[in-house]
């Protein structure tokens, strides 16, 4: 078996194609999302604010705008200019004093105008709220007055989190789930097309010992995807990560148990290694985006999430996000492992009643 377990690593290795999807893959994902939310990164983009105006207030605004870290300020060009940008998608929006504004002139203009794209809903409400809010304290200084009603902030914990360390073990799960469903799958409806799984049957070797020198070594691959993705997030992208490693290591392999079984269910089923990739193909792919890879699955449709909950992915990625972000034990919520163990239990059923040595 160990002989084995060494040549099916050698052969992954080989296996470029197959090593890009189960390696550079999800890291092409985690550098993505490193580059636009790591490091603490809130910024909205790039924003052109034209200033006509010379007033102390529409100073103070300038300078407030160019000191916060909402966005990037950008003033050297015209309006004309500012709206091709924004056409372009180069600028998130454009913010633009008129002229006079400020002033305590009767006829004097009274408002900021923002000019944005409808399409970019998140970044717009961040440009208008940072202009109302200013406003609204200006509004307060001009009328010598003090605001009566306000908002304190208290949160429930002292952890600095950010969108990318929620991201990041989502392409954990991500990464697992690639590898596992669609190497095992496709691997073993090769072997059976290839006759070697029929071949295994007249030697000396044992099946489970075959099984297991598979899963082993899958295993393997599973645990360099684990470290490669936490090496990069947390060194390069400063993500944060509060529980224990060990404990994301231990249930992230869970994980990889989970999604080979599925892998072998699917090639229990399949007629053939394009039919594999098929099936492997659309079990991952609405699980990549319905399972809270990239958000909460709460925020969805009350009659989806009562679906999508129990997808394999989901609780895999619950237990992950408890453990590394929460700190907190992953069997406060049994609920997650009795539904990965109950997913590897029907799959692994399934596998054993279908699955054939030849396709004949």
């Amino acid at each position: 078996m160990i002989k084995l377990f060494i040549a099916n690593l050698k052969m992954m290795v080989r296996g470029k194609q197959a090593l890009f999807w189960s390696l550079v893959f999800p890291l092409m994902f985690t550098v993505i999302f490193g580059f636009f939310f790591g490091s603490g990164t809130t910024s909205a983009g790039t924003v052109v604010l034209i200033n006509n105006s010379n007033s102390q207030i529409a100073k103070s605004f300038q300078t407030t705008a160019e000191k916060s870290e909402l966005f990037k300020i950008k003033t050297d060009v015209d309006e004309s200019q500012a709206k091709d940008l924004l056409k372009k998608a180069q600028i998130s929006a454009i913010v633009v004093v008129p002229e006079n504004f400020g002033n305590m002139a009767p006829n004097s203009p009274k408002e900021i105008k923002v000019i944005d794209d409808p399409a970019n809903a998140q970044t717009n409400g961040i440009v208008i709220g940072f202009v109302n809010q200013f406003l609204t304290i200006a509004n307060f200084q001009a009328l010598s007055a003090q605001p009566i009603f306000s908002v304190v902030e208290e949160k429930n914990n002292d952890r600095d989190l950010t969108y990318f360390d929620f991201v990041l073990m989502g392409l954990i799960g991500l990464a697992l789930m690639n590898a596992s469903v669609q190497g095992i799958a496709i691997t073993m409806a090769n072997y059976r097309e290839d006759k070697i799984l029929k071949r295994i049957t007249t030697t000396p070797l044992r099946t489970w010992k075959f099984v297991m020198a598979e899963v082993l070594s899958r295993l393997v691959l599973n645990v360099f995807q684990i470290s490669l993705i936490l090496i990069i997030g947390i060194y390069f992208f400063h993500a944060h990560i509060y529980g224990n490693i060990g404990l994301i290591f231990l249930f992230s392999l869970l994980g990889g148990l989970l999604f080979q079984s599925i892998g072998f269910m699917v090639s229990s089923i399949a007629k053939s290694t394009d039919a594999a990739q098929g099936m492997s193909v659309a079990i991952t792919i609405p699980m990549m985006f319905l399972a809270g890879v990239f958000f909460p699955i709460d925020q969805l449709p009350k009659w989806l999430y009562s679906i999508v909950q129990y997808l394999p992915l989901a609780p895999l990625l619950r237990m992950i996000r408890q453990i590394g972000i929460e700190a907190a034990s992953p069997f406060t919520n049994p609920m997650n492992i009795i539904i990965v163990l109950a997913w590897i239990a029907v799959t692994l059923t399934i596998s054993m009643l279908k699955f054939r040595l030849t396709d004949e």
